[in-house]
């Protein structure tokens, strides 16, 4: 089935994502409606539509006389959006698992092993490169047909983590190495047709170990 156009709601929303992820719109950068719309060859009216849409996601906060502005994720926020993402990806990872083809799983091992060069690599380490890879490769396994709900708020939760304009691999390199030895473990996992509770708890327990390495970083682990 052929997906339907987007909207010039949402090309604008895609673009000042992107924008975010790029570092074009720093924290408490202004979103300017007029530039963004000349940029994009629209008019103001589905502009302001996106950056509703950023403000009900807590990406974009409005001040009287200043207008829009890029906010970023407080600590908190961080943990909250993460322990979230656990539950959902975990959820929609299992539920897709089923419909994983082997081309798929080749794409992502793929992937993942252009990963592990990375973390096993003697060069400058590449955070950023590194998160991109990541979220390259767990696309490919939740990027089919679900519970639309559950897919949006899994994109809901990687466009939170974009706009930390960071990465948590940044903070612990050392979490790159299991994180990569994690990702095969799924991958066997969906290979061998596992059960939808071993999957679910298996990407579950990836993203909380990624949290949690952070926080034990940070001294915050309880």
């Amino acid at each position: 089935m052929t997906a339907p156009a987007l909207s010039k709601a949402d090309v604008a929303y895609r673009a000042i994502v992107d924008g975010i992820r790029a570092d074009r719109y720093a924290p408490g950068d202004r979103l300017v409606l007029a530039q963004i719309a000349a940029e994009l060859d629209m008019s103001v009216v589905p502009v302001r539509e996106a950056i509703r849409r950023l403000q009900s996601e807590n990406l974009v906060a409005y001040e009287r006389n200043v207008g829009a502005t890029v906010v970023g994720i407080d600590p908190v926020e961080y943990r909250h959006t993460m322990e979230t993402l656990a539950l959902v990806e975990g959820f929609s990872t299992a539920q897709c698992a089923p419909r994983v083809t082997a081309e798929d799983v080749a794409a992502a091992r793929e992937v993942n092993e252009a990963m592990r060069a990375m973390a096993h690599s003697s060069q400058e380490w590449d955070a950023v490169a590194f998160t991109e890879l990541n979220r390259r490769f767990h696309s490919i396994l939740f990027e089919h047909h679900q519970n639309d709900h559950i897919h949006d708020l899994v994109h809901r939760g990687w466009t939170r983590l974009a706009a930390l304009r960071s990465s948590t691999f940044a903070y612990v390199p050392g979490r790159a190495v299991a994180s990569v030895d994690e990702h095969e473990h799924l991958l066997r996992l969906i290979e061998d047709r596992a059960g939808f509770a071993e999957i679910e708890a298996a990407a579950r327990s990836h993203r909380l170990n990624t949290l949690h390495a952070y926080l034990a970083h940070q001294g915050e682990l309880s």
